[in-house]
């Protein structure tokens, strides 16, 4: 299998060999030692401090799209309400999960590289009195950071809870889950925690665990499990120890740099890509320069090419970049720079030789 000197795809993104170390360790049984829930809890005390929340927050066997649906599934029945705010695949692809599941669902959408007017959210949510309201904060298909902070005092308005994808924005941009309302915030290991895609993470308000209680989901993805899960040293299946310890080493690293300093550090690289592709005559998707994604850059696939012969000619070069999903396939290429890979050195490389491509060279 071939692989790729520039690598910069939007997750999952390049894993630190520090942290792949992880897996080599030989651990005992994480469903009777008491060293694996010693772990547990200090890896949730730290992602509490990553997503500025006092809340539990729930890790998971899984890749995201697992407690996505989890918390779906956890938190409503057949029938109720969801209203999903959308501006892409995976905003839209929440209503589509509630429909699947028999909700009744109502989708506020913004057209292409735009976001909702919170006023327009907040008048369909007084009226459709929804029980959750989900949005998603860095829609990567579209390389946007949403501005998701006003649909907390929305849903509580609405007497909703406020589910908020921030799986490819927590660590990379600022999240502050108490302090805009969000019930229940979903992360993803393989994003800016740079980790393989094997944990998510769920961080759970009382608010939240009372409409779980009604549901009373029981699934391999429920989240109430998890509530006592902990504590009673008893948790719904066995554990990956290995991707536990790694998830340790990573958030250690990042809390130590400085959640500020990481901050700065993917608006830097996002705000170079964004200048290079500018002066190369490449079109941003994002409607206005507030929503672009410090995590991830999107842009259109320039005149006289093809996303399969850019990524082709990308590859053929060492560099690797995503495409794009859903209304977007084949019109929108995407670069990741997050976690490992909002690296300026690496961007730098993978501009140069973006540019030497679009200039036939």
């Amino acid at each position: 299998m071939k692989t790729y000197s520039i690598g910069l795809v939007p997750g999952p993104v390049s894993v630190p060999e520090e942290f792949r170390r992880a897996y080599l360790e030989n651990y005992g049984s994480a469903d009777l030692e008491e060293e694996f829930f010693f772990l547990y809890e200090e890896a949730e005390g730290l992602l509490r401090q990553l997503l500025k929340t006092q809340n539990p927050v729930t890790i998971q066997s899984g890749e995201a799209m697992s407690v996505l649906w989890g918390a779906v599934k956890s938190c409503l029945l057949p029938g109720d309400r969801l209203l999903a705010v959308s501006n892409g695949v995976f905003g839209r692809g929440f209503g589509e999960m509630g429909q699947a599941l028999g909700m009744d669902v109502r989708i506020v959408e913004a057209p292409g590289g735009d976001f909702p007017d919170p006023d327009v959210i907040r008048k369909e949510a007084l009226s459709f009195r929804p029980r959750m309201i989900t949005a998603v904060h860095c829609e990567t298909p579209g390389g946007l950071l949403n501005p998701v902070a006003p649909l907390g005092g929305i849903a509580d308005e609405a007497g909703a809870l406020l589910c908020v994808d921030y799986v490819a924005s927590a660590g990379g941009a600022d999240v502050r889950t108490d302090g805009w309302g969000i019930d229940i915030g979903l992360l993803g290991s393989q994003k800016v925690l740079s980790l393989l895609p094997d944990l998510s993470m769920a961080a759970v308000s009382p608010k939240a665990w009372k409409a779980m209680e009604r549901v009373n989901y029981q699934g391999y993805d429920a989240l109430l499990p998890w509530r006592d899960g902990v504590k009673n040293r008893y948790l719904p299946y066995t554990f990956n120890w290995q991707a536990l310890s790694a998830l340790r080493l990573s958030l250690l690293r990042l809390l130590g740099e400085g959640l500020e300093a990481s901050f700065g550090r993917h608006e830097r690289v996002a705000r170079y890509a964004r200048e290079r592709l500018t002066a190369m005559g490449v079109s941003l998707y994002p409607k206005r320069e507030e929503l672009c994604s410090p995590t991830v850059t999107a842009a259109l696939v320039p005149e006289g090419w093809t996303w399969q012969k850019l990524d082709g000619a990308l590859r053929e070069r060492g560099m690797a970049v995503g495409g794009s999903y859903g209304p977007l396939a084949g019109k929108v290429f995407r670069i990741g720079h997050m976690g490992s890979q909002a690296d300026m050195e690496l961007v730098k490389k993978g501009m140069d030789v973006l540019e030497d491509v679009l200039g036939g060279k």
